[in-house]
């Protein structure tokens, strides 16, 4: 994998939109975070514009992104918001550009499908907030500072306990961090930009999708191979949806039914997706996992 380089004072940063549209307060207020941090900041051509709920028409959007892949002063490209649409411009990608001079890109939820390619052709990327959860919570808030480290080189120490370790299942394993949104990734399930790492360590999270859904989405990785080339599963934030008391038990537990035959450690509610805490995650890093009884650590050191 292709390390970007990390960041340093007065390197250029520039805002797409690939997917859903924008408000701008979200964009500027972000503007003001990352020039705080000693970036100069740009917003692409169409990142503010509007098609329908996209940001843009699709030719729009290709542009902008491509232009900031192809750039070779820009070193971060910081995607505004993820909704839906970002599949619309895969196809049309040149990575040739930014394998020469390589350089971050930052988003999750939809933009699940850039760090699919992002990995598929050999580029680290950084799974973690986007201009509203900047906006929203400043400056100061923990998933913002943290992003700031992963950008900087340091390493990233995550040793957190949640509510649902009890359906933990524990272990150690160093491998590849990949995932991201589940429905957006089980839709990339063999396309030409799928692509399970050797010891890899998947990531899932996703919003507003019913527990059968889930379930069905889950199955279909299964079926598809994914779980038996894999070293651990972190399981992140299933966020707005009711449980479905037809199931064989809660969302979760649906998850570790599915899994449970597998021997590789597994942590249930990681502060990662559409939550208050979204902590950042080097996709395409390496990363050790330690699942206890009560606790997981994730480490990233790059």
């Amino acid at each position: 994998m292709i390390r970007p380089p990390f960041l340093k004072l007065n390197d250029k940063a520039i805002i797409v939109s690939p997917a859903g549209k924008i408000s701008p307060v979200y964009v500027n207020n972000t503007i003001d975070i990352l020039q705080e941090w000693g970036l100069e900041v740009k917003t692409s051509k169409n990142a503010l514009k509007e098609s329908g709920s996209y940001s843009g028409f699709v030719s729009q959007r290709l542009t902008d992104l491509q232009d900031a892949m192809d750039d070779a002063e820009v070193k971060l490209i910081f995607c505004s918001r993820g909704g839906y649409g970002t599949i619309h411009l895969l196809d049309s990608l040149n990575f040739e550009g930014i394998k020469k001079k390589p350089k971050w890109m930052i988003g999750f939820s939809d933009i699940t499908a850039l760090h699919v390619a992002f990995q598929k052709n050999g580029i680290m990327s950084i799974h973690g907030p986007m201009t509203k959860h900047f906006s929203d919570r400043g400056s100061t808030d923990l998933s913002v500072l943290y992003t700031k480290v992963a950008l900087s080189g340091k390493p990233l120490n995550y040793e957190i306990s949640t509510e649902l370790s009890y359906l933990n299942k524990e272990g150690k394993v160093t491998g590849t961090l990949f995932g991201g949104n589940l429905s957006v990734y089980a839709g990339l399930l063999g396309s030409k930009f799928f692509k399970i790492p050797r010891n890899g360590i998947l990531f899932l999270e996703d919003i507003g999708e019913k527990p059968y859904r889930v379930d069905r989405m889950i199955y279909q990785l299964k079926l598809a191979g994914v779980f038996n080339k894999i070293k651990g599963l972190i399981v992140g934030q299933f966020t707005e949806y009711e449980e479905d008391t037809q199931m064989y038990g809660a969302l979760y537990e649906s998850i570790l039914s599915a899994v449970n035959e597998f021997s590789f450690p597994i942590c249930f509610g990681f502060p990662i997706g559409h939550t208050k805490t979204n902590l950042p995650l080097i996709n395409g890093g390496n990363a050790t996992l330690t699942v206890n009884k009560d606790s997981v650590s994730l480490k990233q050191r790059l």
